[in-house]
């Protein structure tokens, strides 16, 4: 099963572990699991219409999922999935 890494300001939500480990065959099922395990993650994670939320970015071995194939990306047994928060600041 893939690996998740989890940004550090939303350990609180998933029993403060910043990575483990998610069945899930592409990134869209890969995600329904991780809020099915931890249900409140879904309003930090998807927005109203049940899209990602802007200011998150994935990636799949160090490649954005933007250059992949989205949220129908295929995930295989050893991938390390990163889900990543934008900062913004100023």
């Amino acid at each position: 099963m893939p690996t998740v890494r989890f940004p550090a300001l939303m350990k609180y939500y998933v029993d403060n572990q910043s990575e483990f480990i998610v069945e899930g065959t592409t990134i869209a099922v890969l995600l329904d699991n991780i809020v099915l395990r931890y249900p409140t993650l879904k309003k930090h994670l998807f927005d109203a219409k049940g899209d990602l939320r802007r200011h998150f970015n994935i990636f799949v071995n160090g490649v954005h999922s933007r250059e992949l194939n989205g949220m129908e990306t295929i995930l295989k047994e050893d991938d390390k999935v990163i889900l990543m928060a934008s900062a913004a600041g100023g």
